[in-house]
């Protein structure tokens, strides 16, 4: 029991708790942004699948370290540029991030044809909306794993970390995607920050590294921007019914 007394174990488990909730925001936004085309009583049930689908991942990929560590060595080198699996998968899940975000505000903004617009009204299936959450997780999963490493070697203290920041997804997924239902605007600015992780993803996958600080310095401005007008919008409707009702 020495080590519940060891401040240097409680300051690594901490501090990685930390970060990987805030890694996590990509997967909270994705998530509640991919499941908010299920009907609503499904809606719940499919962001708690996906995020245990992330955690048996994690803890499988963390019970298996060497090899994801290996994945970070190159398998081939063109014109000088080593690629690895990590390049790859991270390349990859920027391209789905890209393509997903494109296609929802393609189909929210975009008027259809008649003849194109039952096509583009069906809403896409439970197992197909799981399947997205799983390729998105595996790609998360394995950026969130190596990050684990490069901070500590304590197998404990990493599984512990991750199973704390899926938790506390699993509690915010759910007010995130009603708070996404009760105000359409703000699934545009999801969507773009799906855009700007995925740009990010890809740019990690030619070895061109974007500070995360920068992201979310970025997505936390534009929500509070989008927070202040969300507030704005409901002083004026109440000012409204105020006045309707003198």
């Amino acid at each position: 029991m020495d080590w519940l007394l060891n401040p240097d174990i409680w300051a690594g488990f901490l501090t990685l708790t930390a970060l990987e909730i805030v890694l996590g925001i990509d997967n909270i936004i994705f998530l509640s942004i991919v499941t908010a085309s299920l009907p609503a009583e499904r809606r719940r049930s499919a962001q708690r699948l996906g995020l245990m689908l992330a955690l048996i991942l994690r803890v499988v990929f963390l019970a298996t370290i060497v090899w994801i560590v290996g994945l970070t060595a190159p398998f081939v080198t063109i014109g000088g540029f080593a690629i690895s699996w990590r390049d790859v998968v991270l390349a990859g899940g920027g391209i789905f991030l890209l393509y997903k975000g494109t296609v929802e505000i393609h189909r929210d903004v975009e008027g259809k044809a008649d003849d194109e617009e039952e096509r583009w009204s069906r809403k896409p299936s439970y197992a197909s909306v799981i399947l997205q959450i799983l390729v998105l997780d595996l790609v998360f999963s394995i950026d969130s794993i190596i990050t684990a490493v490069g901070m500590t070697q304590n197998l404990p203290i990493m599984v512990a970390a991750v199973v704390v920041s899926i938790a506390v997804m699993m509690f915010a997924a759910g007010p995130v995607g009603d708070f996404i239902q009760r105000h359409p605007t703000t699934k545009m600015l999801g969507l773009s920050f799906l855009l700007l992780v995925g740009t990010a993803l890809i740019a990690d996958g030619f070895h061109f590294h974007v500070p995360r600080d920068y992201l979310y310095f970025a997505i936390a401005f534009s929500a509070l921007v989008e927070g202040l007008n969300i507030a704005a919008q409901q002083r004026r409707r109440h000012q409204r019914e105020a006045d309707r009702a003198s």
